[in-house]
């Protein structure tokens, strides 16, 4: 027989949803058969799945240790450079400013060095977490941004701050501001509505004045900082969070963002590309408020964060007079 004492990072998680990571090459139908032959037991009785684990809560595993291995795949981390640099970091929460060109999760190409790569292995490094160690949970990031999208991303480094943080963002209780340059110039705020349709295929998106079956509400609101005779640079807030929102809506007003391949302009494109090397779209999650927080987190609580951007963003708004101070 096996004991697991139920810790902080295991708390507050169903007791099947913990099963399902701690054996987690076993299918749900066995754990669940388990549960009824009494093979797994919780607090020494019979347990139905669904019961929200405490911290100092046990589970009683009456399998073979073979069994238990064989239905166990422990995750190696692999010791990766540290591309990302850290803007805030506590015992629960870790913010970091994701680079260019750096992916958040492996893709369909199996990329091996992402974002939750270098994540993973710096806590293992700074002693925060062993994967063997661990009974169900790993560390992951709590918001996604595009590969060639640089700026803010949210970690949870404890089971509480994960579930927190993502809660929170459900919730838009994280308030999540970019800066972007456009074509063309804008002189007063404004608030863009629409229906957000993605065309799985091609993956691109459309803005559509009125609901179709398949769209998604979308709402983008929009500061500009400063203009040229040419280009804006604004800050956007996004209140809703969808693929390719902020750059398929300001493409619908004809402010498309400078260096987007997918909705920008050609001529414009080209511009930036050969004079300052720019192949993707000028894109930067800079700041995250917490607007509302839970107890546990009020010390985050009306906080503002942000992420300096990189290097080829301040050439170009140095040298076309787009500049802000941070």
């Amino acid at each position: 027989m096996k004991e697991i004492q139920i810790t902080q990072n295991d708390a507050n998680q169903r007791l099947d949803k913990f099963l399902m990571k701690y054996m987690n090459q076993s299918s749900k139908g066995f754990i669940y058969k388990m549960l009824r032959k009494k093979r797994i037991k919780y607090n020494g009785k019979k347990g139905e799945g669904n019961e929200k684990l405490q911290i100092g809560d046990t589970i009683q595993l009456y399998l073979a240790d073979e069994t238990i291995n064989q239905f166990r795949a422990l995750k190696d981390v692999n010791k990766v450079s540290r591309t990302f640099s850290i803007i805030f970091e506590d015992e629960q929460i870790l913010l970091c400013n994701k680079p260019l060109g750096l992916l958040v999760h492996p893709d369909q190409n199996n990329n091996q060095n992402t974002l939750a790569d270098e994540i993973l292995s710096y806590l293992v490094e700074q002693g925060e977490y062993n994967p063997h160690e661990t009974a169900g949970f790993t560390p992951a990031v709590c918001n996604r941004l595009d590969r060639n999208t640089s700026g803010i991303i949210i970690a949870g480094k404890t089971l509480n701050a994960l579930q927190a943080m993502n809660q929170m963002i459900k919730e838009n209780k994280i308030q999540k501001y970019y800066l972007t340059i456009v074509k063309g110039t804008i002189k007063t705020p404004g608030v863009l509505k629409g229906y957000h349709k993605k065309n799985q295929k091609t993956n691109e998106v459309e803005i559509l004045d009125e609901y179709e079956e398949g769209s998604k509400y979308v709402e983008t609101h929009f500061t500009p900082i400063v203009n040229n005779s040419d280009y804006t640079l604004l800050e956007i807030q996004l209140i809703t969070g969808r693929s390719h929102q902020i750059r398929a809506h300001l493409s619908k007003i004809n402010h498309p963002i400078i260096g987007d391949s997918k909705y920008g302009d050609i001529k414009v494109n080209d511009y930036f590309k050969s004079k300052y090397g720019l192949k993707h779209q000028f894109l930067h999650a800079y700041k995250i408020k917490f607007a509302e927080c839970p107890e546990d987190f009020g010390y985050l609580e009306n906080r503002s964060f942000k992420a300096e951007l990189p290097d080829i963003y301040k050439k170009i708004c140095t040298k076309e007079k787009l500049e802000i101070k941070f």
